[in-house]
């Protein structure tokens, strides 16, 4: 079981528990920031605009509480506001560290590790740690930390603000805290004035229950026009935590509805509308005319009951009975079931004997992955073998807000509805119905302003698609150069009446603020017209391809920019080379290998720095999983496999348990037999140029993939012992040799210090084979000659020399030199790998980084002058000379002459 440390705050979580949060994992970078329960509406809303993307919350559900070994809590000590994580608090041997500033009481959790001081906020006492260990923050986080500080001591002005508070604003100031954002979401305190308003307020209001949802109405009546009311109405809210709030005021002459609403239920907006003013579902105003209050709060309360949602529960909402399938049904079968009954998902169960009892759900297949397999011939394949088992299921009793979060937050298109047959927690589950897209669509299409933003694609609502500004994030992460450069991308694209976008591998080192200078762009219009221009005005070279519609700019100081037409790919046959079209940004990005490669990023002038993910990619990022985007994927090209296990080793994520078994059908299937050679071998060596190959052929090994690699190595197919043994000294090695500063020590001797380091590993996994098997290997995967030529070379020579120099652990400086000389640094660094000895790894290091660096002290012209005349011979003195010099033998030049003189002198039969 994988051990996991958790960072977590008290239940309604505000902004000292969400910033001290942030803070501790700086401390704890590989912990994970977990809520212990729900967070303040403030909190929500900051949430919402940025930073649960950028920090990667985890929720309690997707969290095995037996695994926590480390428990980071903080702004509180008290187990009874740690909800259901004080179960962790019962782990074996769990590390418990406190973080607080709350005075002490008997209930308090004792810790491993506490800090504990009477200030006015735990932020406080994170930014003195912070700032001792000389941490460096983001401005977001300085302004998350000033909210933490602002609101725990009332904006300084609590008896509880300490010196410390203020130090800490100071510093968190100087760090590019945005006040501006502080005074957005701190809440002031009410003036002298507002304070009896409030109360009059709260004196003068009802609670009535509307289609069980209970909603406050109060009236008010006042002499004059009041500033800034909707802030008491807000106030009121808060403090009295109500879900809906409709205010009638009467000032002076005029009589005002003021509403606000924090629940899906109720829509103030329309309500608002109806009285003659307008606003949105959580935030409306009315000037009602005509009416006295009286007959407002008549009008009100007959609006209310017609537009107020009630409570929709799953049980109500679902279809039943659910049309369902086995596993075993071929993709033809089902594709006739789908046909018969109009729909287009079929949930997969282990027993649909009984119709409306179906049993053990096992998973889904929609209409376009049955498609998908029949035009790729395997319309006569079990479904079992493309369909969809991450999916999630709710109970009867799940709310609306359940059911909107797995349709439209984690864009699960059908939503099965599941009951327990018994009372016991592990009885076995049926399957009473299911919920579409198309239902939830019903229950709120009467509503459009409640429709949730991002229920639409963005070719059906431009303004709905799932999208966040990140320019902030950019500014914060990227060289200003970047940044102006990509502006330039977007003005470029606005002048040819075309949209450019910044997407794939950038946009997702982006998100995870990690350096990456790859930039690719789509272009929605012409890519290659997009390119010309992109160089004419950068004075820059461009490289086409008409067939793909792509381009490659080169700009003068060498970087490259990959252009690409927005494309739709389909593949005639299994790992076919892709049919290019031209299409829209979101088919452009369908037709990419995983979620997290599949956002972009708006570059032109009027939405710069908008985020655009259309299939969740935020949230795969956030919980660090590799997810291809159809079922399918694997099939139309193989390649993918290999790709899926390079990032989840270089980013430290998972292959999710559905694209894990996706990658085991397309290898049971053989789908690799149809690669090509070049195609297959270039993403091998993507691997091998990892810094940490090792960890990525364990999982290939695992995928039962090594008899694709190197088929010819039986029995040698197993990373055993000796096998990793070779590779992670070869890793070490090239670790070693990236250390070396050699540029300016090889420049004279122009020798050139670059080395491909996948051959370095190749070389050692091909170590205990014979050279034979290295040449089918190249001839197989069809390496260029020039790469063939000098693996086997280097193979032959290196293993040649570990020999030789097992034989002689101690050797002269120019015996060692002459010996290694015809290696490149390919096979240097491989000669280290397969090194059984510490003392031959010690020579190579000494003719690396001292011996092959010197040079004669003496030249051709020297010669010259003394008489001799130019030949062979001359060779043959430089040698002598510089083996002399190797072997501490002559230091200038004045000796290296006279050892000339005195070996070849110029009546000697040597000179002819």
């Amino acid at each position: 079981m994988k051990s996991m440390e958790i960072i977590t705050t008290h239940i309604n979580a505000d902004f000292d528990g969400l910033a001290s949060m942030v803070a501790a994992k700086k401390l704890y970078p590989k912990a994970s920031l977990v809520f212990s329960g729900s967070a303040e509406r403030p909190l929500r809303d900051f949430l919402s605009q940025d930073l649960r993307n950028l920090y990667g919350f985890k929720k309690i559900k997707h969290i095995d509480l037996t695994s926590v070994t480390c428990l980071i809590v903080v702004d509180t000590r008290l187990a009874s506001r740690l909800g259901p994580l004080q179960e962790c608090l019962q782990n074996p041997g769990i590390k418990i560290h406190l973080y607080d500033h709350h005075p002490d009481t008997p209930d308090d959790i004792q810790g491993d590790v506490e800090h504990v001081a009477q200030i006015g906020s735990t932020t406080a006492l994170f930014v003195g740690l912070l700032r001792k260990q000389g941490i460096t923050i983001f401005p977001n986080e300085a302004t998350l930390l000033s909210l933490g500080l602002h609101e725990d001591t009332g904006s300084f002005l609590y008896a509880t603000t300490t010196p410390a508070d203020l130090q800490a604003a100071a510093w968190v100031l100087e760090q590019g805290a945005d006040l501006h954002v502080v005074n957005q979401f701190i809440t002031k305190d009410l003036s002298a004035e507002q304070v009896p308003l409030l109360s009059l307020l709260l004196k003068n209001s009802l609670t009535y229950t509307v289609h069980s949802v209970p909603i406050t109405i109060s009236k008010l009546t006042l002499p004059s026009y009041v500033d800034d009311f909707a802030v008491l109405v807000r106030r009121m809210m808060v403090m009295e935590n109500l879900d809906a709030v409709f205010t009638l005021a009467c000032m002076g002459k005029r009589l005002y509805l003021i509403c606000r609403s924090r629940i899906p239920e109720v829509n103030v907006g329309t309500i608002a509308r109806e009285m003659g003013g307008g606003g949105h579902a959580a935030a409306a105003a009315a000037t009602v005319r005509n009416k006295t209050l009286f007959e407002a709060e008549e009008e009100l309360l007959a609006l209310l009951h017609r537009y107020v949602k009630p409570r929709a529960m799953a049980g109500e909402l679902m279809s039943s009975p659910v049309i369902t399938a086995t596993p075993e049904i071929t993709h033809q079968q089902a594709n006739d079931l789908l046909i018969r009954y109009s729909i287009n998902v079929l949930p997969v169960v282990q027993n649909n004997v009984d119709r409306k009892n179906p049993q053990g759900l096992l998973g889904i297949i929609s209409r376009r992955d049955i498609s998908k397999a029949i035009a790729h011939k395997l319309g006569e394949m079990p479904i079992s073998e493309y369909m969809t088992t991450d999916i999630a299921v709710l109970p009867e009793s799940a709310t609306q807000a359940d059911i909107q979060e797995l349709i439209i937050e984690n864009r699960q298109r059908l939503l099965p509805i599941i009951r327990q047959q018994g009372p016991d927690e592990g009885s076995d589950e049926i399957i009473c119905g299911v919920i579409t897209r198309t239902d939830l669509l019903n229950l709120l299409v009467n509503d459009p302003i409640q429709l949730p933003r991002n229920l639409f694609h963005e070719e059906e609502h431009p303004s709905t698609v799932r999208t966040r500004n990140i320019s902030s994030l950019m500014a914060d992460t990227l060289h200003p150069d970047i940044i102006l450069l990509l502006r330039e991308f977007g003005k470029i694209a606005q002048g040819l009446a075309m949209h450019a976008y910044a997407v794939g591998g950038f946009v997702r080192d982006l998100l995870l603020q990690t350096k990456n200078l790859d930039i690719d762009i789509v272009v929605e219009g012409d890519g290659i017209q997009f390119a010309r221009e992109l160089a004419a005005k950068k004075q820059a070279t461009v490289r086409t391809h008409e067939k793909f519609a792509t381009a490659t700019v080169i700009l003068a100081d060498g970087m490259r920019i990959d252009v690409v037409t927005a494309r739709l790919e389909y593949y005639a046959f299994p790992a076919a080379l892709p049919t290019v079209e031209h299409s829209s940004l979101k088919q452009d990005l369908f037709r990419r290998d995983f979620t997290i490669n599949a956002m972009a990023i708006r570059l032109n002038p009027a939405r710069f720095g908008l985020l655009v993910d259309f299939f969740n990619s935020q949230n795969d990022l956030k919980e660090g999983r590799i997810r291809v985007l159809h079922n399918l994927s694997f099939v139309e090209d193989p390649t993918r496999i290999f790709r899926a296990v390079r990032f989840e080793q270089r980013l430290d994520f998972r292959i999710s348990k559905h694209s894990e078994k996706l990658i085991r059908n397309a290898v049971q299937m053989h789908m690799y037999e149809k690669f090509s050679g070049p195609r297959f071998f270039n993403e091998l060596k993507l691997i091998l140029s990892e810094d940490h190959p090792l960890a990525s052929l364990r999982r290939l090994e695992a995928f039962h993939l090594f008899p694709v690699l190197w088929p010819d190595l039986r029995p040698n197919l197993t990373i055993d012992r000796r096998f990793a043994h070779i590779l992670t000294q070869a890793e070490k090695a090239i670790a070693w040799y990236k250390l070396l500063f050699l540029e300016n020590m090889e420049k004279k001797k122009k020798r050139t210090t670059s080395c491909r380091m996948w051959m370095v590993c190749l070389l050692a996994i091909f170590s205990r084979s014979r050279e034979q098997e290295l040449r089918n290997f190249c001839q197989r995967f069809e390496l260029p000659p020039k790469h063939r030529k000098q693996m086997l070379s280097q193979k032959r020579t290196a293993d040649h020399i570990a020999a030789q120099l097992l034989q002689h652990p101690t050797m002269q400086p120019a015996d060692l030199y002459w010996l290694l000389d015809p290696l490149e640094n390919e096979g240097l660094l491989y000669l280290m790998s397969i090194a059984r000895k510490k003392h031959i790894r010690q020579q190579v290091s000494q003719y690396v980084t001292r011996l092959r660096s010197v040079q004669t002290i003496i030249s051709g012209q020297d010669l010259k002058q003394l008489g001799y005349t130019p030949g062979t011979i001359f060779r043959t003195m430089m040698h002598h000379i510089l083996g002399a010099q190797l072997n501490g033998e002559i230091s200038n030049k004045e000796e290296a002459l006279a050892l000339i003189q005195e070996k070849y002198p110029l009546d000697s039969a040597l000179l002819t």
